[in-house]
């Protein structure tokens, strides 16, 4: 079993020492392992420098410079670029020796590549047994679809997630982010740990799969549990509303848009005395969930009245964390919230040719430690340092870098 490393990022981060090594590209693996540079891992990207490397560096339409946009340094901060084609023999050796020296090896390419390529565990455990191999594809990597591509939009459609989304007798609509890519990088995050906690218990590792469409299909979740234990097709309900919770939807102001979520009765009668209507709270048609589930038209047309005679900020004033709710906001005003300077949510990024880039802090505090604040590398960025600590000196790596195995 590997050694813990030495990391760039400070041993007082939870994760220092770990050392992944990442054949990713794009979206949904990198925002993965990039929640674990967060935490002090030391990922190396693999990149295959032939092919201008990871992808989502040409991913326009916004730009900081030639392979570097700003998608790119959105998935990829905090990590280390080890330019490398791995179709060659030299680039696989390079490989075999970063192996014996990591914890991971996780890729994200389709199902069918990780054994095309020698990234399975049937193939690298010979060079590292307590070796954790991740694999993140569109279907995973057997069955008939082991060998699609696949994408966001597209388990969204086949999850049901469109059928859900939007307006009575609208067309189908898909979420305004990623939100299975996203969820599926935080997925192969909890597997890359997974896999690091078996091996460094057992001395053993194994391969771990985790593919778009199965967290697509788990984040059904209870909307899979009724139909799967009660034949309950849910349907998209007006305003984004609840499925059997009222109030829990989007209401009308003087000036626009208020989310309000009352899932506990509690929340209800606070509700009922912060707007003035405290003979709700003992109405028999909205008393209760149920009632107020039975006689939602009717609630929630009562509701829309009062909400409208006060603008969306004065009532937030007014209801201030004693109702849940929320104003409705669009991106730009969500980022120039005072509240994400107040909490220190936005931080820089440092770029060695840009400067500062801010961009969103890691969602997990840590105490007693700042988060570490290197923006994303170049193409290449570290292949010398890496390739050094791998025992290779400097006409070794000029050897190879005129071969064209490395960058």
């Amino acid at each position: 079993m590997s050694q813990p490393h030495s990391n760039q990022t400070g041993s007082n981060q939870p994760l220092a020492g770990l050392r992944i090594v990442a054949v990713e590209q794009y979206g949904a693996g990198p925002f993965g392992t990039q929640q674990l540079a967060d935490l002090g891992a030391e990922v190396i990207k693999i990149e295959n420098h032939k092919d201008g490397g990871d992808i989502g560096r040409h991913v326009g339409p916004y730009f900081f410079g030639p392979g570097d946009s700003h998608f790119y340094e959105s998935l990829n901060r905090n990590k280390r670029s080890l330019g490398l084609d791995l179709k060659s023999d030299e680039g696989r050796e390079v490989l075999a020796k970063l192996v014996t020296e990591s914890d991971v090896v996780f890729n994200n390419l389709r199902g069918d590549l990780p054994a095309k390529l020698g990234l399975d565990y049937a193939t690298l455990s010979q060079f590292n047994p307590a070796i954790a191999c991740v694999h993140l594809s569109a279907y995973g990597r057997t069955g008939t679809r082991a060998a699609w591509p696949g994408y966001d939009y597209l388990m969204q459609a086949e999850a049901g997630y469109m059928s859900l989304t939007g307006e009575p007798g609208g067309p189908p609509s898909r979420f305004g982010l990623s939100i299975v890519d996203f969820m599926t990088g935080t997925t192969a995050a909890l597997a890359i740990l997974a896999g690091v906690v078996s091996a460094r218990a057992s001395g053993i590792g194994r391969d771990l799969d985790v593919s778009l469409f199965d967290v697509a299909l788990g984040n059904l979740n209870y909307v899979a549990e009724w139909y799967l234990n009660g034949g309950v097709t849910v349907e998209r309900t007006s305003r984004s509303s609840h499925p059997s919770l009222t109030p829990s939807q989007l209401y009308t102001t003087s000036d626009g848009w208020i989310f309000v979520m009352c899932n506990k009765e509690k929340f209800f009668q606070t509700l009922c005395e912060r707007i003035g209507r405290p003979e709700w709270m003992t109405d028999p048609h909205y008393a209760t969930f149920a009632a107020r589930l039975e006689n939602r038209p009717a609630f929630n047309a009562d509701l829309d009245a009062v909400l409208a005679t006060h603008t969306t900020a004065e009532w937030m004033r007014l209801f201030e964390g004693s109702v849940p709710a929320a104003p409705v906001l669009d991106v730009k005003q969500a980022l120039d919230n005072p509240y994400l300077a107040e909490s220190k949510r936005i931080m820089d990024f440092q770029h060695p040719d840009h400067g500062p880039l801010p961009g969103i802090a890691s969602s997990i505090r840590v105490g007693g430690a700042e988060h570490p604040d290197k923006a994303a590398p170049a193409l290449g960025a570290d292949t010398d340092d890496i390739l050094a600590t791998l025992g290779y000196g400097t006409d070794d790596v000029a050897a190879l870098r005129e071969r064209g195995a490395i960058r």
